[in-house]
């Protein structure tokens, strides 16, 4: 995390960083709100989702999604994060110590370590049932709300995002995109075997905005550091030697 000057690239985007963590943790409190407001039952739109999943699930389009959405847990989501720290380390300007190097390599994987916690403490704090468990096309554990999928590969490839976007526009476009499709693939994919409601993928998404978001404002705050001052002159330069040449003009 380091920056260019105080009021240079790097602290210029913690206070946009910031408010998108606020706009997208208060649309979080605000569907828990609604959902806690609903029994944390499923709202008719939710049912019918999962119910046109179980009846539109073929054994292909049922093996692909278990492909799919095992990308968002276990080891792959680390993978990404430690990628993240890989690229952040060799675009890092400045000398590197043995412990800025660790530092920069483990920080992304540290900080999606701390987003489960988070989110772990939400979902047990909420307790919203799954989808009935005849409706699952595998095994899950746990609370429904916010989806674990969801917001694990939200962060996980985001924080790859946000790492490759420090190289240039066209590759911040290039893999915001990629990150997208890739957590929107796995949210829906928790839909479509039956495991979450779609307001526990939007809560995960939400979340997992808020998460990137605070990274970023984290990063430019701490990555804005004092302009250096500018080297003394040395005698007879600067306004001196200025003198002793507008003498010999005179």
């Amino acid at each position: 995390m380091s920056g260019i000057g105080r009021g240079g690239p790097a602290a210029g985007k913690a206070a946009p960083a910031t408010g998108v963590a606020g706009v997208a943790w208060a649309g979080f409190a605000a569907l828990a709100v609604l959902l806690a407001g609903h029994g944390r039952a499923p709202f008719g739109f939710e049912q019918d989702a999962v119910d046109w999943a179980v009846a539109h699930r073929p054994p292909a389009a049922r093996a692909a999604a278990l492909a799919l959405t095992s990308l968002g847990t276990g080891v792959f989501p680390y993978l990404l994060a430690l990628a993240a720290g890989a690229v952040t380390l060799r675009d890092a300007p400045g000398p590197r110590s043995r412990a800025r190097t660790v530092l920069l390599l483990a920080a992304p994987v540290l900080w999606l370590i701390a987003g489960q916690l988070l989110r772990q403490g939400f979902m047990h704090a909420f307790g919203r049932p799954r989808p009935p468990a005849a409706d699952w096309a595998t095994a899950a554990a746990g609370f429904a709300f916010p989806s674990g999928h969801a917001f694990t590969s939200a962060v996980s490839a985001g924080l790859l995002a946000l790492a490759v976007a420090r190289t240039g526009p066209a590759a911040a476009r290039t893999a915001a995109a990629i990150a997208a499709v890739f957590a929107a693939a796995i949210g829906l994919s928790r839909i479509y075997i039956g495991v979450h409601w779609p307001l526990d993928v939007l809560g995960g998404w939400l979340l997992a905005t808020g998460w990137l978001a605070a990274a970023v404002a984290l990063r430019g705050r701490w990555g804005a550091v004092p302009k250096p001052r500018p080297a003394p002159t040395e005698p007879g330069d600067g306004d001196g030697a200025g003198s002793v040449h507008a003498r010999g003009r005179s």
